[in-house]
């Protein structure tokens, strides 16, 4: 039986079951600020560039804002929310059964979260500090026997782009997590504008509505932020997990159809995951692996077939036991069909993550961040070390490093620094008044011996 197994992208570092650290329930000091991570499914980092963004645009001004950010690969919503270490699919599967499980059902099956990497909600919780998440992927899995504390789960069938029930869920995380129950970190989802670039493609003006739905969304998160007094108490990052490309088609577009190639056969294979967007996995029956693979490689000038040990180093995805052996992936703008065409998308991701288009945005403002700041591009794993930071709490074992992100953060005061100082200024002080005391009482007896008879 091989399964689907994901680990985080901007939330997760690793940990093995030998490092568990040791409870900490000691509360985090009161100066400590609080941080809320917002990730808007599928937002491209240039699609607020043919939109008219007021709140995005101010959030910039007062804030950080990023060129672009690169997510790791394959670039669809579960690896790159929840990927560092063993990046798979968006699919739960089991090649024994050959049962397949889509998103939402993933949600409630534990081992497809928990594989070995300890999400920041769990390191916030050992440290201290209150946590929560609503709908964001991964909230509702348990993590070595822990949960986070404060969370929801969206409803099953849930519409992603309802307005309305965005503004519900903003006033339940800012109103009631952060301001009455005083939680010190809480992540927050919404599926759109993704789905809205699945169904209508990039470059819709559906799309474009969309955009200015989260702008619309933006400025009511930052409006009950100052409402409820947090303006100076929260720091706000706001991404997406990755962009969104045009699909190609038309009768100019030879599309992927495994079936079509000559030399290929289902019945060669054992299991597969395709017709699920660019990229696909095989798992071909016992002695096929080369007949399949040798049918495969160069049938199509926009399919790359690897042999999982074989795929490029830049895109990490080779080396975890339950990878298939045969990786498939498209160029840009073109999708893995199996038998027939299923797929009717007008956009799609999960393409190479140096693709532009596939690049997500990045904003952030609050009190420990820079003002009207533009930095250049990074990679989203360092998001995970940046937040353990401000949240003053000690990472697990990630592939980040604050160093690529410390730019966007305003300098602190060496207080060690200042205690040195203080403690110097203290003794110098004091050293000059025992001078003087010392001085005095010498002229005091130098005067009492003059009228002493």
């Amino acid at each position: 039986m091989l399964l689907c197994c994901l680990t985080a992208f901007c939330l997760v570092g690793s940990l093995s079951c030998a490092a568990v650290p040791m409870r900490d329930t000691r509360r985090a000091q009161p100066t400590r600020n609080k941080l809320l991570l917002i990730s808007f499914d599928g937002f491209r980092w240039n699609y607020d560039q043919d939109v008219d963004t007021p709140n995005l645009d101010k959030m910039a001004k007062d804030g950080v804002k990023a060129q672009y950010v690169t997510p790791p690969f394959i670039t669809i919503t579960n690896p790159t929310h929840f990927t560092l270490l063993t990046v798979i699919h968006n699919m739960w599967f089991n090649t024994t059964t050959q049962e397949k499980k889509g998103y939402y059902m993933t949600q409630f099956v534990d081992s497809y979260w928990d594989n070995g990497s300890l999400p920041i909600w769990i390191t916030a919780q050992r440290q201290g500090l209150k946590a929560g998440s609503l709908h964001f992927p991964g909230t509702a899995a348990t993590y070595k026997g822990e949960t986070v504390r404060v969370r929801e789960v969206e409803p099953r069938l849930y519409d992603y782009s309802n307005e309305t029930e965005w503004r519900l869920n903003i006033d339940k995380v800012i109103g009631e997590w952060f301001h009455q129950q005083d939680l010190d970190f809480v992540s927050l989802y919404f599926g759109e504008p993704d789905g809205t670039g699945h169904r209508y493609g990039p470059d819709s003006p559906e799309r474009r509505e969309m955009v200015q739905q989260v702008d619309r969304t933006v400025g009511y998160i930052r409006d009950k932020i100052q409402n409820h007094g947090l303006t100076d108490r929260l720091n706000v990052i706001i991404t997406a997990d990755h962009g969104m490309t045009t699909v190609l088609r038309g009768a100019q577009v030879e599309e992927i159809i495994l079936y079509k190639i000559p030399g290929f056969n289902f019945s060669d294979i054992q299991f597969h995951l395709v017709d699920y967007g660019p990229v696909g996995m095989l798992l071909p029956k016992d002695g096929m692996l080369e007949k399949v693979y040798s049918a495969l490689k160069g049938s199509h000038p926009h399919l790359h077939v690897y042999k999982k040990e074989e795929m490029p180093a830049w895109l990490h995805y080779s080396k975890h036991a339950r990878l298939l052996p045969i990786i498939l992936f498209a160029d840009p703008g073109y999708v893995i069909n199996g038998f027939f065409p299923v797929q009717f998308n007008k956009g799609e991701h999960g393409f190479d993550n140096q693709v532009m288009d596939m690049k997500p945005f990045f904003r952030a403002v609050g009190p420990d961040f820079q003002k009207d700041l533009v930095v250049g591009p990074f990679e989203t794993v360092n998001v995970y070390p940046l937040m353990c930071h401000l949240l003053g709490i000690n990472p697990e074992i990630n592939d980040g490093h604050l160093d690529n992100t410390k730019q966007m953060l305003l300098p602190k005061k060496n207080t060690e620094a200042c205690m040195t100082a203080g403690q110097t200024v203290s003794r110098v002080s004091l050293s000059l008044a025992w001078l003087s005391v010392k001085n005095l009482l010498q002229e005091q007896k130098a005067v009492h011996r003059c009228f002493t008879p």
